[in-house]
């Protein structure tokens, strides 16, 4: 993971359910970069880095 990952925190969508499920979050504070994990995998699983270009265009598409 980036440098300056540690210093931020974790966050999990407005839409996430309080019962946890099939979610994702993401960690603000990285220079240039998103990273994600599962909900589900907290500290265990992986943690992919997204580019913030990519990400928006993320986001984007899944608002139509």
């Amino acid at each position: 993971m980036q440098r300056g990952a540690t210093e931020s925190r974790w966050r999990t969508s407005s839409y996430s359910s309080p019962q946890g499920g099939d979610c994702v979050e993401v960690r603000d504070g990285v220079p240039g970069a998103v990273p994600v994990r599962d909900t589900k995998q907290r500290g265990t699983g992986p943690v992919i880095t997204i580019g913030h270009d990519a990400w928006r265009a993320f986001i984007d598409m899944a608002k139509d």
